[in-house]
């Protein structure tokens, strides 16, 4: 596209920087129309992210699912046979058997009831009648252990008829032997019922009180909707609202996952890539963890954690996304959430407000509208009540009208990103064209048809108008996602996830649109906090915030994770200028940031602060007068950062005493040249507390993590969700160390602070019930020792 930028006339460029969205696809079309050759290029580039099914790749993943499982690595097997699930042809035999192989790896990491439904779906799928036996034990064993002792039962008379119609009594020694010993299981379970364990989520929180708003959609009646010239639309406080009080509970209106990340393979690699991403490890409809995957029956690529949800998104807009999986992973999650969105508006809808846009096009350019960084719109449609965005009855609503009023600040992209955005729209409407989808993306087709897959067609005709109001659309949300795209995160646990310390971090799981959402102004010093479940976002007050003041989030660059200069240089892809609290008092001041003083470098001579502004730093101790090269110093941060980055994956290969050896080594050099208080040294107190939590040394591991927790309340503040993160850390060393009554304030205080970031009924709240429990269920004697 660069190229292709770059040899256009002069006068073209102009026309299409000044273009409405209406006329850029026009001459995007023709521009796709005449350059063969592009389109060419983008079959080449599809052809490196292929979502076809290959049977010789199920062969293979199927083959070293087998090896991981004889070796014990059953999570590796469990990944691998998903893997060959996904390639084999739809009605192949050798799908029951992936799915059986399969949940013999869940029946050892103890999934019973995953397991029973993978056994369903071999049998479903025409599981091998002289295989059966294997499968009948499996599920009786399964059965035995969630305490369905009738249907185990009945389970195995089906079993021992079975096997005794087979004249071969030889071959099913092992499973007699096997079937004798579940049925004295059985009998024994029986004369002894154990009692019903408590389920995981049975100590519960307070349930959240909520009161739904009468004219905004998933928001609370503690809010009101508001519009202005500066600020455009936003949420007020209607009353005063406490710290853990939510405030919005939105589905996304679309939602696509991103796939993740995978690294290129070397040379001598495989050409089948046995790691798990995104795109394995949860399911593309409804964003649940994957333990066992429904895989789609047209591609490799989509996964589900339900033949419901895999119906469910066929039905919405699989059934056109399907053949054209490797041009979307292609082209990028931005393109693929905005072919989503007008399938799952509908192409009645999308035709009406394209046509309205062209009919009120004036307003769109108004700059009055421009003032405010996120989800302005005209506010000219009869019957919004003056606040755009709003149906005839005034209510604002979650919905593709909504959405549709997003700004997609057409004049203030820059034109080479435009055009790229303009020929990425082009070329999948093409494509749909091409592979006779039109029909479906019309709604004018049977959402249960099924069609093969098609390959990527060239085609020169000439877009219908339809497509060509479609393209119109996709590309006004192209735009719009720069500003109103929302970043869906989960915790991900780092590493295999098997210690009693479990260490997570948030991942970027999927991009979507949440219209009430993005009613919310930025600030660097916010008063909410946004959580996900799934593809709701949950947003909850994290201070006080009195009635009448606005209701802000942040959109990423925090005041307290970075400097003035460097949060402005971010949000100006929002194309607005941050002039919240935090930022006027940074920039009026002139004082250095407390960002800047805490992550500085130190005397190397006598410890004390760097300062300057140019290349050459000076100590602030005149005494001393040290001066020392920005660049020199920049470069041992680097240096430093490697080192500890091998410590962590000697840590991973098991080599943990060689791992604290060279972090030890790396925080001597650090005090040398690194504040106190720079956050690498809360890193490396972090990391120390994981590796001897992993030897088992709970209270050095605890002393490392009390470190940790003063560097990072400094930073973050002692009410931020990073510090309740290493509470949650905390707690876990303290009460793996047997270290009570420590363990009860720490959980009291990290219960404390997640609760009001994440909600009383979030995982992390229940995990520090369920410890405080069990430790408040110790004899009182024991309790008063610790």
């Amino acid at each position: 596209t660069a190229r292709l930028w770059a040899a256009l006339d002069p006068a073209l460029r102009e026309r299409l920087a000044a273009a409405s969205l209406h006329d850029a696809v026009l001459l995007g079309c023709d521009l796709l129309r005449t350059e063969q050759e592009e389109e060419a290029a983008l079959v080449q580039l599809c052809l490196q992210a292929p979502t076809d099914k290959k049977p010789e790749a199920a062969s293979w993943y199927r083959e070293q699912g087998n090896q991981e499982f004889k070796r014990g690595q059953y999570q590796a097997a469990l990944r691998l046979y998903s893997k060959a699930a996904s390639h084999e042809l739809p009605g192949s035999p050798e799908v029951s058997v992936c799915f059986a192989n399969r949940s013999a790896a869940l029946l050892h990491l103890g999934h019973f009831e995953v397991c029973l439904e993978d056994i369903a779906r071999a049998e479903r799928h025409g599981y091998p009648d002289r295989l059966l036996p294997k499968v009948l034990l499996r599920k009786a064993e399964c059965l035995l252990c969630l305490e369905r002792l009738q249907d185990a039962q009945d389970i195995l008379g089906v079993l021992e008829s079975k096997i005794a119609l087979d004249g071969v009594m030889t071959t099913h020694l092992t499973r007699l032997k096997k079937l004798s010993q579940l049925k004295v299981k059985l009998g024994e379970k029986k004369r002894c019922p154990e009692p019903a364990q408590e389920a995981r989520g049975g100590i519960q929180g307070e349930p959240e009180i909520w009161e739904e708003n009468n004219s905004i959609s998933g928001a609370s009646s503690s809010l009101s909707l508001s519009f202005d010239a500066e600020r455009g639309r936003h949420l007020v406080a209607s009353q005063d609202i406490v710290p853990g009080q939510s405030l919005v509970k939105e589905e996304a209106f679309v939602s696509v996952l991103c796939p993740g990340k995978s690294l290129p393979l070397q040379d001598g690699d495989t050409a089948w890539d046995t790691r798990a991403t995104n795109a394995d490890l949860y399911c593309h409809h409804c964003l649940r963890q994957l333990l066992a995957s429904e895989p789609c029956q047209g591609c490799s690529y989509a996964k589900y954690c339900s033949q419901d949800c895999a119906d469910m998104a066929w039905q919405q807009y699989h059934r056109t996304e399907c053949s054209l999986g490797a041009l979307l992973l292609t082209l990028g999650v931005f393109c693929h959430v905005a072919l989503r969105t007008v399938l799952l508006a509908g192409f009645a809808e999308v035709s009406r407000l394209v046509a309205w846009s062209h009919r009120g096009d004036k307003n769109f350019q108004n700059p009055e509208a421009r003032c405010k960084p996120l989800s302005e719109a005209p506010a000219a449609e009869a019957g919004s009540r003056g606040i755009p965005g709003c149906g005839s009855n005034g209510r604002y609503q979650s919905s593709y009208q909504a959405l549709f009023h997003l700004l997609p600040h057409t004049e203030q992209h820059s034109p080479e990103h435009k055009f790229l955005c303009t020929l990425s729209v082009v070329a999948i409407c093409k494509q749909l064209q091409a592979a006779g989808l039109e029909a479906a993306v019309l709604n004018q087709e049977s959402p249960h048809q099924w069609s093969k897959p098609k390959m990527c067609e060239k085609t020169s005709d000439d877009l219908s108008p339809e497509l060509k109001t479609v393209a119109e659309a996709m590309l006004r949300h192209v735009l719009q996602l720069q500003c109103n795209a929302q970043a869906i995160t989960v915790m991900q646990e780092l590493g295999p996830g098997d210690g009693a310390v479990v260490d997570k971090k948030p991942v970027r799981l999927a991009t979507a649109f949440f219209p009430v959402l993005s009613l919310l102004n930025h600030s660097c010093c916010p008063n909410t906090s946004v959580s996900f479940s799934g593809t709701a976002a949950i947003v909850r007050a994290s201070q006080p915030i009195s009635s009448g003041q606005e209701v802000l989030h942040c959109y990423g660059p925090h005041w307290c994770r970075m400097r003035v200069a460097e949060r402005q240089q971010l949000l100006s892809q929002y194309f607005f200028e941050c002039r919240c609290q935090a930022c006027l008092e940074e920039l009026e001041s002139g004082v250095r940031s407390v960002v800047s003083i805490r992550n500085s470098f130190c005397c190397p001579k006598c410890q004390a602060q760097m300062q300057g502004e140019e290349d050459t730093l000076c100590c602030s101790n005149e005494a001393c007068a040290t001066s020392a090269s920005r660049d020199h110093l920049s470069g041992r941060l680097q240096d430093l950062q490697q080192q500890i980055k091998k410590a962590l994956d000697l840590l991973r290969v098991g080599e943990a005493d060689q791992a604290i050896k060279m972090l030890l080594r790396c925080q001597m050099d650090a005090g040398t040249f690194l504040s106190p208080e720079h956050l690498l040294m809360g890193e490396m107190e972090d990391h120390l507390a994981q590796v001897y939590a992993t030897l088992g040394k709970w209270q050095k591991a605890a002393r490392h993590l009390k470190k940790s927790i003063e560097i990072v309340e400094m930073h973050h503040g002692p009410s931020s969700v990073e510090t309740g993160q290493e509470l949650f850390k905390l707690a876990q060393i303290l009460f793996n160390g047997f270290a009570v009554s420590e363990a009860l304030s720490t959980i009291q205080r990290a219960e404390g602070i997640l609760s009001v970031h994440f909600g009383p009924q979030s995982a992390q709240i229940q995990e520090l019930q369920e410890m405080k429990a069990c430790l408040s269920q110790l004899p009182r004697n024991i309790l008063q020792r610790t």
